[in-house]
């Protein structure tokens, strides 16, 4: 499968760690519901430090993608949601990192990022969805 991402010339530069466009070359989509900070076992990683919470909700994805034979490089689109801007900050570095290691090309799968009033728990702090193409 091959993941090929661009910046149409025509708009500005991107915000952050994402590309506008991706497209992907497969026969099968991969969709990953929101992942969030806690571990195999259920427990929040991390308390209330949003970026220990979003490297595990990424490492979450990770094995989902994984389980369905899919890579980060297969990754289309990426949408997170945080439930308050004072989080924007510590998330970016926390993904800055994280994306370091897993697209070290710099090719940053589109993604949006939306504040949200709350998630599932009133503990949790950021969610994250992806969407794969495979062959």
């Amino acid at each position: 499968m091959a993941v090929s991402v661009h910046n149409p010339d025509a708009l500005g530069p991107p915000l952050g760690l994402y590309s506008h466009v991706a497209s992907g070359t497969g026969s099968r989509t991969v969709v990953v519901a929101g992942q969030v900070g806690v571990d195999r076992d259920g427990v929040l990683v991390g308390g209330q430090d949003v970026a220990a919470q979003t490297r595990q909700a990424y490492e979450n994805v990770g094995v989902c993608l994984a389980s369905a034979g899919a890579t980060w490089g297969d990754v289309v689109k990426v949408t997170t949601f945080l439930v308050s801007d004072d989080l924007i900050e510590d998330f970016f570095r926390a993904r800055e990192e994280t994306f370091a290691q897993l697209f070290p090309s710099g090719a940053f799968p589109p993604s949006t990022l939306l504040v949200v009033r709350g998630l599932v728990r009133p503990e949790l702090l950021v969610e994250i969805e992806a969407i794969a193409v495979t062959s």
